[in-house]
């Protein structure tokens, strides 16, 4: 099992864990990316180590190379003083050398490609993380929206029976036949109380009022010239003076009986 494998079991076990046992999500949610960031950060540790180690195993490699140069420096000095015996020693610690340079290169080369997909893991794990954190907070408001609604639920299966709005309108209907009441008792106590005289001359006085009221009005017509002077109170109208046809009616009297009311006529 390699190493992401184990993380990715490690988690998985704690993730069922919390929620099996969950009773708050927001509180599960924050515990889950605590988990992730700690095994991330195991993660990353044990990436590092094998970073090292591969670092290591190319240092190898080069010092290996380098060996083998050396030996081959020191065949040709050999070779420069005619001790050829003392030349194909070096060239045989040379081919050593450069045989286990070889093989580490070979190590080291595989080594480096496990590195790279343990990095490529790596990014993978924590960008997943940051997704999850990006995803965490629209996860609680989810889960709110979803307890709110079936807060909502439970209240209006209580009200099943409609006991609370029947209650309510009840109530509503005793204020407006308290406020009923309050107006006829205050009619009662307006119309069977206090001196009844007093109130009859108290009608009477706005009556007078009225009236005192149609005769300004009279005589501001006049003064306005839409009444005649001194024309008597009876004839006087509101909307301007006698009607057309009253007019008339006293013309007709008067040709009857020859003139005025008041004339007499004269013997001839």
């Amino acid at each position: 099992m390699g190493l992401f494998d184990r993380l990715s079991s490690l988690i998985k076990s704690n993730i069922n864990d919390l929620i099996s046992s969950a009773e708050n999500p927001e509180k599960m949610l924050n515990q889950i990316l605590i988990d992730m960031r700690s095994q991330l950060a195991k993660a990353k540790q044990q990436v590092a180590a094998a970073i090292a180690d591969e670092r290591r195993l190319r240092d190898q490699v080069d010092s290996e190379y380098k060996e083998g140069q050396e030996w081959e420096r020191r065949a040709m000095l050999a070779v420069q003083e005619g001790r050829d015996d003392l030349a194909k020693q070096a060239l045989l610690r040379q081919n050593e050398h450069s045989s286990h340079a070889q093989q580490l290169e070979a190590t080291w080369q595989a080594h480096q490609a496990e590195t790279e997909k343990l990095k490529n893991s790596l990014r993978d794990l924590n960008d997943k993380i940051e997704e999850a954190k990006r995803k965490k907070n629209l996860l609680i408001a989810r889960q709110k929206r979803a307890e709110a609604q079936k807060q909502i639920q439970q209240t209006m299966s209580s009200m099943s029976e409609k006991s609370a709005f029947e209650a309510f309108e009840r109530m509503e209907a005793k204020i407006e036949d308290n406020e009923r009441r309050m107006l006829a008792n205050a009619e009662i106590d307006e119309e069977f109380s206090g001196d009844r005289l007093t109130k009859d001359f108290k009608v009477l006085e706005k009556g007078a009022v009225v009236n005192n009221a149609d005769a300004q009005l009279l005589a501001l017509k006049q003064k306005m010239g839409m009444l005649p002077a001194g024309a008597p109170a009876q004839n006087r109208q509101l909307g301007g003076g006698a009607r057309p046809n009253e007019e008339t009616v006293h013309a007709e009297i008067e040709d009857d009986h020859g003139g005025a009311p008041g004339d007499a006529k004269k013997p001839a």
